[in-house]
């Protein structure tokens, strides 16, 4: 096995907020470029500006927003280059389970956010698992395997 009991890489561009509003700017840029060259004539600027959101949002699927590791009784959720790494200790932890992250559809990339009592980290998906620490204080950590996820940290607790 590896060094690690559980791996998970999560990428800024798969957010389907940023994705939809990005997308949203480029075809309005794109539908506004194709209006002005059939009326006016001088609508390049708009083409451009939506062929560059484009490029920023392929660009934007290869940057990594965090990363979940699990190894050694601990949780480690690191991100970008200018975050702050957070190690949690499963001898803390007293509950771990799977829920669903948010009643919304479109939810924004969070990583670290302490709100109403709980600190969030967040990319994409609809599930996640809710720690609870024996100071009642909770983390919700996004994933796409959320499943695997709680059933890695709870063999942790039984340990």
């Amino acid at each position: 096995m590896s060094e690690f009991d559980f791996i998970e890489k999560q990428y800024l561009g798969l957010n389907k907020m940023s994705l939809t509003r990005r997308m949203s700017l480029a075809i309005f840029c794109l539908v506004a470029y194709f209006w002005r060259e059939n009326h006016d004539k001088a609508g390049e600027l708009y083409f451009f500006i939506g062929i560059g959101i484009m490029v920023i949002s392929i660009l934007l699927l290869f940057i990594l927003h965090f990363e979940t590791k699990v190894k050694n009784g601990s949780i480690i959720l690191d991100g970008l280059w200018t975050s702050r790494k957070i190690k949690i200790d499963t001898a803390s932890i007293v509950t771990a389970k799977k829920v669903k992250y948010s009643k919304y559809f479109l939810n924004r990339a969070v990583y670290n956010l302490h709100l109403k009592g709980t600190i969030r980290f967040y990319t994409r998906g609809v599930d996640a698992v809710e720690l609870i620490d024996k100071d009642g204080l909770g983390y919700l950590i996004g994933s796409q395997k959320a499943e695997e996820l709680a059933r890695v940290i709870n063999n942790k607790l039984k340990k």
